[in-house]
């Protein structure tokens, strides 16, 4: 197998430009607060140069960026004075995703990242810009796909699809965003920010601020505290609706194929063999509409910059589609089961304990300094204990043959799949409290992305549960 040498499109020139022009951002600045003064041209002088180098850099940088696939390789050189060599074995490629940001649609280019098992916290390669025909048929060369073209086609022709297909439809996205937490999110980012901007408000104009906001009513306050709310409420709806527009996933033989983003549109590659469990999580906003979302934990592969650790399968769909989207899909974690082994009930005192002590702490701190707000600890309080009830109530596993449903909460219930063969460490542990009430705290860990572990715990189980489980993982009957 070989291709001929390629570059990649002209576009890459802006991109690296860019890049280099970011990274030279801090001594831009730095020369600008120094020389701002007494020597402007100088710095202007400078700078001029400067971005003259940079963009000589960046077409440099494209000319000598070429990449090829011969001897079952895909074979990468770059360097400007030093001529490096990246050859990726065809055979350890793991995945091909993608990527198509705002200026790559303008120029109807994709973004090419490739990763295998070992590649850290970056893709194994890069081609930042190539046409999306040219990204197309160098992810096709390169899992040898085709025999898979020739089943599309009799796919296209019977207007049949041939493997699992699942798409996101309009109302399904907007209820994502209607009830996603970054509102939650968004508003620690605002309060943040908010505090953060004192210091560049003049004092004089920050006081009168305070004093005005402070002599409103009750009613005024919540009302502009519920008009930041529902802003920050419809930004969380536009910025799902951005994340996941046109969300589709596929399997096709031993491959789940992903495709999202309106802006940023992203083609996901994820082989079945690295997913190394899968997970569904209920928000405490969509569980009482019944609504999920279902992701998988990925081994291996990069973390791009704004990414989650885990891998969404499918943004939000009911609870009771999730067995038959997993039959479909992965039909090895498709069981769900009817009942949980749960908690025992000495262990409720500990979560409500748990959850309610940080509560008191900051309801004390509030009652304290706003003694006219003395009622938000009482709400902190009720709310607190309900969520360490629910915290009790969610805790829990299933054990079958090789594999393992354990179940517990945060904010949002979460329930994990994983097989025995994926779990990396397994341990339990007993403090001197535990023991005393025959409890243990078990911890099971598997590997994530950036081969970091991911690990999850589950709070006083009943001592014979946690032998249960150790024995199991163990093989020790």
């Amino acid at each position: 197998m070989m291709s001929k040498q390629q570059r990649l499109h002209p576009a890459a020139i802006l991109f690296n430009f860019f890049k280099v022009i970011r990274e030279s951002l801090f001594i831009i600045i730095l020369g600008f607060i120094t020389f701002r003064d007494n020597n402007s041209t100088y710095f202007i002088l400078g700078i001029s140069i400067l971005i003259i180098l940079l963009a000589a850099y960046s077409v440099a940088s494209w000319y000598r960026y070429t990449y090829r696939v011969e001897e079952e390789e895909l074979r990468v050189e770059y360097g400007i004075v030093i001529r490096k060599k990246r050859y990726i074995s065809i055979n350890r490629i793991q995945s091909i995703d993608l990527t198509a940001g705002v200026i790559h649609r303008i120029f109807k280019l994709v973004k090419v990242q490739i990763e295998t098992a070992g590649s850290g916290t970056g893709a194994e390669a890069a081609l930042k810009a190539v046409k999306l025909s040219e990204g197309e048929r160098l992810r096709s060369e390169l899992k040898n796909r085709n025999k898979q073209k020739e089943v599309e086609v009799e796919e296209e022709e019977s207007e049949t699809p041939a493997y699992p297909f699942y798409k996101i439809s309009f109302k399904r996205l907007f209820l994502a965003g209607s009830t996603s937490s970054s509102i939650g999110i968004m508003l620690a980012f605002l309060l943040i920010g908010v505090s953060e901007l004192e210091q560049f408000i003049p004092d004089r104009f920050y006081n009168n601020a305070m004093t005005w906001v402070i002599g409103l009513s009750i009613i005024i306050i919540a009302g502009l505290a519920l008009l930041v709310l529902f802003i920050l409420w419809v930004l969380g709806i536009a910025g799902t609706m951005i994340k996941y527009g046109n969300f589709t996933i596929t399997k096709n033989n031993e491959e789940l194929f992903i495709t999202r983003g309106l802006l940023e549109k992203k083609q996901l590659t994820i082989p079945l063999n690295r997913i190394q469990a899968v997970g569904i999580q209920e928000s405490i906003i969509r569980q009482p509409l019944g609504y999920v979302t279902v992701f998988a934990e990925i081994a291996g592969g990069s973390l791009d910059k704004g990414e989650d650790f885990s891998t969404v399968l499918f943004p939000i769909m009911r609870a009771e589609e999730v067995e038959g989207f997993l039959q479909e899909l992965l039909p090895s974690y498709a069981k769900q089961p009817d009942e949980f082994t749960r908690l025992p009930k000495r262990a409720r005192k500990f979560y409500l304990f748990r959850t309610v002590i940080p509560m008191v702490l900051i309801g004390a701190v509030i009652a304290y300094f706003f003694p006219q707000f003395s009622w938000i600890p009482i709400i902190l309080l009720i709310g607190s204990l309900y969520l360490g009830l629910l915290r009790y109530w969610a805790g829990g596993y299933y054990l079958e043959d090789n594999h393992l449903i354990i179940r517990y909460r945060g904010f949002s219930k979460m329930t994990m799949v994983i097989y025995h063969n994926r779990i990396q460490s397994f341990e339990t542990t007993q403090h001197k409290i535990q023991k005393f009430q025959k409890l243990a705290t078990m911890k099971l860990s598997i590997i994530g992305k950036l081969g970091a572990g991911r690990h999850y715990t589950i709070k006083d189980l009943d001592e014979v549960d946690a032998d249960k489980l150790m024995n199991w993982y163990s093989y020790q009957d």
